[in-house]
């Protein structure tokens, strides 16, 4: 069986990072076993802003080629988080009926709802704005919470108020040519704060509701349980 491996990356104002991780089962669980890690000082930029592609491009290089020499692999693939002043957020509901003649929800219908919710965002909030994570927040059948998974309920309409994290497009676009440009192909982008909180929040605590701070070199981000 070929082996599963993940690798992380996170382009900091001050240092830039990487992590490669292989996936694992231990006890019937996934549990991600880090094989490798590199750290660069980062270089081209200011407040999360990249101001020089090449010279941020350099620092995801060098931070890769060190965590690649740790783990003795080639990275070809990687999952970058995205921080910085451009970071932000948007909530919005969307409300559908349901699809199927038994009034069941599936699957198609949480998506359709979601992308309902998003064609409610104003267009002045996203102008030059790029989603990069959708959070479902409550989810509600025919006008009532509803506590737990709804898919298999029956309703006729479900409604969804779902929470978008937003970046500046140009930005994120300037973000991925670097990472690229130092040789990785990005599968997906990450809140900064959404992804230390994976690491740093129990299960617990985001059930009960907290408030997460990621406190970096020039820029702060808060996520709100």
């Amino acid at each position: 069986m070929a082996r599963q491996i993940i690798t992380g990356i996170d382009i900091g104002t001050s240092q830039t990072k990487a992590v490669i991780a292989e996936h694992a089962i231990e006890q019937g669980h996934f549990a991600p076993k880090i094989i490798g890690t590199g750290l660069a000082d980062t270089r081209g930029l200011e407040r999360g802003y990249i101001t020089n592609g090449t010279e941020a491009a350099e620092s995801v290089k060098i931070a890769v080629s060190r965590a690649e020499k740790m783990a003795g692999l080639k990275v070809k693939r990687a999952y970058v988080s995205f921080g910085g002043i451009g970071l932000g957020s948007i909530a919005a509901s969307g409300t559908i009926a349901i699809s199927r003649a038994d009034l069941e929800i599936t699957d198609r219908d949480l998506a359709l709802a979601l992308e309902t919710a998003e064609a409610a965002i104003p267009k002045a909030a996203s102008l030059n704005k790029k989603i990069i994570n959708t959070i479902p927040v409550e989810w509600k059948i025919d006008g009532k919470p509803a506590w737990g998974p709804v898919i298999g309920l029956k309703a006729q309409k479900l409604e969804v108020k779902a929470l978008f994290i937003i970046c500046l497009e140009h930005h994120l676009g300037e973000l991925i040519k670097a990472v690229e440009e130092a040789g990785v192909e990005v599968v997906d982008v990450v809140a900064a704060p959404v992804a230390a909180s994976f690491v740093t929040v129990s299960k617990k605590q985001r059930r009960v509701g907290c408030l997460f701070a990621d406190i970096g070199a020039e820029t702060l981000s808060i996520i709100v349980f």
